[in-house]
């Protein structure tokens, strides 16, 4: 006679980190990224898009929304029950909301201005939202494709 244990879903996942607002606050957060998504064995898929969303988003934040002597924080939320990683990005320019995708004209030659475009393509959802007192988070949300095939 076999008896199964029953499973409990899996608990949602959060790791927050405040850093500085600068290029090499940007890249630590990719890279801390990449090791919380390892620890947390997310899909090789949501590792890859998420490590290239953190880096858009966060050096908007540093390039964008920098306000000296204030950090910006990185907030990645996993629910593998509901297969979706959560990033948000929050700086202290709530003034500088980013542009809607269809509003982005970069021309062809340009070294920057593709950033949202990046994360629009890598992203099933993405967008912005206050944060008071006079900052904003700019988020987007990864499905784990790899989890739809399980089921």
């Amino acid at each position: 006679m076999s008896t199964t244990t029953p499973q409990l879903p899996a608990a949602a996942r959060t790791f927050t980190q405040q850093l500085s607002s600068t290029r090499r606050g940007a890249r630590l957060a990719r890279l801390l990224t990449y090791e919380q998504l390892r620890t947390w064995q997310a899909s090789p898929d949501v590792t890859d898009r998420a490590e290239q969303i953190v880096a858009e988003l966060a050096g908007n934040a540093a390039l964008h929304g920098r306000v000296q002597g204030r950090d910006l924080r990185l907030t990645l939320t996993h629910d593998p029950a509901a297969g979706v990683l959560r990033i948000a990005v929050t700086d202290a320019r709530g003034d500088r909301l980013p542009s809607s995708v269809a509003d982005v004209v970069t021309a062809s030659d340009a070294e920057s201005g593709r950033g949202l475009l990046i994360v629009a393509a890598l992203a099933d959802r993405w967008g912005s939202e206050p944060y008071p007192p006079g900052g904003k988070t700019v988020w987007a949300e990864c499905d784990d494709r790899a989890a739809d095939h399980v089921h």
